[in-house]
């Protein structure tokens, strides 16, 4: 049985899904990434960053033990299936100090394995075997795997590729991954490629926190979205910026901060709730890992063009591209209803795809 911890492969972003033949597409999950070593003794759940998370999903553990044969090694991801696709925030609900709170959720909203690849079978290890003999014996490995493990869909047609990055959006998911078939798994390189949804929106900049330690160059920008009634939201940053941009930016915006406070949307948010979608985007919570979020308001006057991927609840999922000023938008016109609209997607037709 090969050693633990291993760091698990990764992947680099593609504008396109290829078109040269030798790949392997996949449906890319939105949960969490874990590597699942079934031992003699039990099941050991390991987290992106090697962490143990088997106290954060005990139902999938105690699952994991009756449905993996020992002496194997997967990599997948933890998600949490419901009626309305997966749910993100109910999984980041569990990475929860509190061992009462965990039992709970894990009987309200039980976790789910997506399996797709195999490290280890029969206590030898596989990672040098080419992606697509894994992909063979990991299908005999799992056979016709009960709920709550699942084996993901693959397909070697770009064309069915290309159908499951339109429709299972719909269903919570986050795009397609290719890998070469040919390709061994290799522990930390960016060696498959993973295609997601760009698209774009103009957004309030309210305000921005400092690069680091300096008080001359801005670290991120702050977005905000207005909805039916008018309230400005916080739906997340944009902070891909070099050097000479970060300063020209707090040189450009300090106007702005002139009595930004005084009127700002955001004034009130100090003593919100964490977890509130509308929280104070300086707020401290249990995912922010002890960072200074502490952030400047700017009167909500500029208007900035971004690149996101996706929508998680009312805030953009992942970090958005800063792309360009809007000095032709007016602030009230960013709204929510310029966002394209997903087309929902049954959860459990990805899981007979």
């Amino acid at each position: 049985m090969l050693p633990r911890p291993i760091e698990p492969m990764l992947a680099k972003i593609a504008d396109a899904i290829p078109t040269e033949p030798g790949y392997l597409f996949e449906p890319k999950w939105d949960g969490f990434r874990a590597l699942v070593f079934r031992n003699h003794e039990g099941v050991v759940i390991q987290s992106r960053d090697l962490k143990p998370l088997n106290r954060y999903f005990p139902e999938l553990e105690k699952a994991l033990v009756e449905l993996l044969p020992k002496g194997c090694i997967l990599d997948g991801e933890i998600v949490i299936a419901t009626p309305h696709g997966l749910d993100f925030d109910a999984l980041q609900q569990r990475i929860h100090p509190a061992a009462s709170r965990i039992a709970r959720l894990a009987k309200e909203t039980p976790a789910s394995y997506v399996a797709f690849d195999l490290l280890a079978a029969g206590g030898k290890s596989t990672m040098a075997l080419p992606q697509s003999q894994r992909r063979e014996r990991l299908e005999r490995l799992l056979g016709k795997p009960k709920p709550p493990l699942h084996l993901t869909p693959v397909t070697r047609d770009r064309e069915q590729a290309l159908k499951w990055l339109n429709e299972f959006e719909g269903a919570g998911l986050d795009g397609v991954i290719a890998k070469l078939e040919s390709a061994p798994y290799q522990p930390a390189k960016r060696a498959m490629l993973k295609i997601k949804h760009s698209r774009t929106a103009d957004c309030v900049v309210a305000g921005f926190r400092w690069y680091k330690d300096r008080e001359d160059a801005v670290g991120s920008l702050l977005l905000g979205l207005y909805d039916d009634s008018g309230v400005l939201h916080h739906v997340g940053v944009t902070s891909s910026f070099k050097m000479e941009m970060r300063e020209e930016l707090a040189r450009e915006l300090q106007p702005l901060r002139k009595n930004a406070l005084k009127d700002h949307p955001w004034r009130k948010w100090a003593q919100a709730v964490v977890g509130d979608e509308q929280r104070m985007p300086g707020a401290q919570s249990r995912w922010s890992g002890g960072k200074d979020l502490s952030w400047e308001p700017l009167r909500p006057e500029r208007v900035a063009e971004v690149k996101y991927d996706h929508l998680q609840g009312m805030r953009f999922r992942h970090a958005a591209v800063f792309l360009r000023w809007r000095p032709d938008k007016p602030p009230e016109d960013c709204r929510y209803d310029q966002l394209e609209v997903t087309t929902p997607f049954e959860l459990a037709k990805v899981f007979r795809a």
